[in-house]
C-alpha cells in the first residue's frame, strides 16, 4: 500500500549533473520518495536511490518517450515529475493535462515558455525591451546585409551550449556562409559570462535569481564557479524570467555587453549541472519547486550569500548484477550546463 502521508517524485536525467543535483536535494527530505529515470542504465544517479525506485526509459526525442512517462507515472503513483533533460520538455509539457489525470503535477515551465526558449530567435525577441539583447539577425539575405560591427556570432537557434557557435571576423566571411534561416547572426558581447538560477512562483513572481561565475569549464560542464551579488545581474535575469513567463526553474546566462551592461545570451529552461552551488549558497530550487507545485507556502523571496565551490568525480560501487540492462547504453542527449 502507497503511504500517502509521503510524496512520490520521478527525476528523470539521472545520469547528468543537473539530475543528481536534483535527486540529492530532494532525498534529504524525510517526506519524500524520490524515482530515478534515465535511458542509460550505466547513469549514476540512478544508483542514489532503491532499486525498486530505478526506472529506465525510452530516449527523450523517442516518439513513444511521454507516453512511456504517462504509463510508469501512472503505475508507480508518481505526485510530481522532475525533468532535467532540454528534449524532454516540450514534449511533457505539451501533455501536462494528460500527466495530471493519472495523477502526476509536471514540475517545469509552460509549453509556450520552453518553446520559446528553445529558439533563440524567439527568446530575443520576446525580451526584447524588457532586457537588454544582442542585435539580432536571421542569417538571410537581410541580416547578412546588416550595418554589423566586426567580428560577429553565429550560432543554431535551437541546440544547448556552444555547439555550433561560431565567431565570423569579417563580411567576406560571413557572406560566405551563404543563408540558411536556422542560424542566427548576433553582436558578439565582449564582456564577462554570468550564469543567473531563477526561481519563479507558479504566480509568475520571482522568487531568487542567483548569478553564479563559471570558473573552471570542463566539457561544457562547470566545475569551478561561485556565487556573486551584483544587482544588475539578479534584476536582468529576473525581467528576463517576466518576460518569458517563466515558472519554474530556469538558468538565464547573461554576458557584459561593450557599454558595460549584463545581456541575454540564452535561458535553459531548466535546472542546471551547476545547481549544487546554488543549493548550498542558500536557495534550494528542487526542493523550493516541489513545494510550490504541491500547493505549499514558499517565502516571497529568498536570499543568499556568496560562496565558491570546486567539483570533482564521485565514485558509486555496485554488482555488476546491479546494473540495469538498456538498450541506450552507448548514448546520451548531450551535455548538461
Amino acid at each position: 500500500m502507497t503511504d500517502t502521508t509521503r510524496t512520490r517524485v520521478l527525476v528523470t536525467g539521472a545520469g547528468g549533473p543537473a539530475g543528481v543535483a536534483v535527486i540529492r536535494s530532494l532525498l534529504a527530505r524525510d517526506d519524500v520518495d524520490v524515482f530515478a529515470a534515465d535511458m542509460d542504465g550505466w547513469a549514476s544517479g540512478l544508483y542514489l536511490v532503491p532499486a525498486e525506485r530505478r526506472r529506465i526509459v525510452p530516449p527523450g526525442r523517442s516518439d513513444g518517450f511521454v507516453d512511456a512517462l504517462i504509463a510508469m507515472s501512472r503505475e508507480d503513483g508518481i505526485d510530481v515529475l522532475f525533468s532535467t533533460v532540454d528534449v524532454e520538455l516540450p514534449g511533457l509539457a505539451a501533455r501536462r493535462d494528460e500527466l495530471a489525470a493519472v495523477g502526476t503535477a509536471l514540475a517545469a515551465p509552460t509549453h509556450e515558455t520552453l518553446v520559446t526558449c528553445l529558439d533563440k530567435y524567439a527568446l530575443v525577441q520576446r525580451v526584447d525591451g524588457r532586457a537588454r539583447i544582442p542585435v539580432t539577425r536571421l542569417l538571410n539575405r537581410e541580416g547578412v546585409g546588416a550595418d554589423w560591427t566586426f567580428p560577429v556570432i553565429v550560432k543554431p537557434r535551437s541546440g544547448a551550449g556552444s555547439r555550433g557557435v561560431r565567431l565570423i571576423p569579417d563580411r567576406g566571411t560571413l557572406e560566405a556562409l551563404g543563408t540558411d534561416e536556422s542560424i542566427i547572426i548576433q553582436e558578439n558581447l565582449p564582456g564577462e559570462e554570468f550564469s543567473v538560477d531563477v526561481l519563479a512562483g507558479l504566480d509568475g513572481a520571482v522568487i531568487a535569481a542567483v548569478p553564479r561565475s563559471r570558473e573552471r569549464v570542463d566539457s561544457g560542464v562547470s566545475i569551478a564557479g561561485r556565487t556573486v551579488r551584483r544587482a544588475e545581474l539578479s534584476d536582468t535575469a529576473a525581467d528576463v524570467a517576466r518576460a518569458i513567463g517563466l515558472t519554474g526553474v530556469a538558468n538565464v546566462q547573461l554576458r557584459y555587453s561593450s557599454d558595460g551592461v549584463p545581456a541575454l545570451l540564452e535561458v535553459n529552461p531548466r535546472f542546471p549541472g551547476a545547481m549544487p552551488l546554488t543549493i548550498a549558497a542558500g536557495v534550494d530550487m528542487p526542493s523550493l519547486l516541489l513545494d510550490l507545485v504541491l500547493g505549499r507556502p514558499v517565502p516571497s523571496a529568498v536570499d543568499f550569500e556568496e560562496l565558491a565551490n570546486v567539483r570533482f568525480l564521485e565514485d558509486v560501487f555496485l554488482r555488476p548484477a546491479d546494473v540495469l540492462v538498456s538498450e541506450n547504453a552507448a548514448h546520451t542527449e548531450g551535455p548538461e550546463e
